[in-house]
């Protein structure tokens, strides 16, 4: 029975965390307002300092949670894809530039939502980004085929700057065009077939 406070508290964690995940892409970091997440969650206020010590540690929980959220979203598509004629690396890129993302800021990669404000980030929240940036450098390596391992940065700086343009230009004809025209080029690019033996 002591384990009921626990859990509760830890739903309304989870709770609060969902909401600020969506809230900083949707937002950035700048554009999140407590008020506002704790209001959104169904929680007042005053119960913040209950769950997070300050609005940076906030912030970090809320990366970490959205680059989950999209991680497995990513390994989900993936599974149910990926086959002989399906490659991981082909599955990655076009979840990542999926075109319902172009309308969806709260959907997606945080880190193309958020990569013009992480250098100008508190310490704490500017570790919590780099270490993001490179799980995800880390992640496109692992689904590159190997013989283009080497380029998982380029690719990676590709599907954001990809990601950030198409939205700039908006969710119609040019947005998707540029999205279809990124996705195309990587995959003809680095998407090499895997050789039988």
């Amino acid at each position: 029975m002591t384990h009921a406070p626990n859990s509760r508290k830890e739903e309304t964690r989870k709770r609060i965390l969902s909401v600020a995940a969506r809230a900083i892409r949707s937002h950035g970091y700048e554009g999140v307002s407590l008020v506002e997440v704790m209001k959104k969650a169904g929680l007042t206020h005053g119960g913040f300092y209950a769950h997070f010590e300050s609005r940076d540690a906030l912030l970090v929980a809320a990366l970490d949670r959205a680059s989950r959220d999209v991680a497995a979203e990513a390994a989900l598509v993936t599974r149910q894809r990926a086959s002989t004629e399906v490659s991981e690396f082909r599955c990655l890129v076009e979840v990542y530039l999926a075109e319902p993302l172009l309308g969806a800021l709260e959907s997606g990669c945080p880190i193309a939502a958020l990569a013009a404000e992480m250098p100008r980030q508190s310490a704490v929240v500017h570790e919590a980004s780099v270490a993001s940036v490179e799980l995800l450098i880390a992640a496109v390596r692992e689904a590159l085929p190997e013989l283009h391992r080497a380029a998982a940065s380029t690719v990676t700086a590709s599907l954001i700057g990809s990601l950030q343009l198409a939205r700039v230009l908006g969710d119609n004809p040019k947005g998707r065009a540029l999205l279809a025209a990124a996705r195309d080029s990587l995959i003809q690019r680095y998407d090499t077939p895997t050789l039988t033996q």
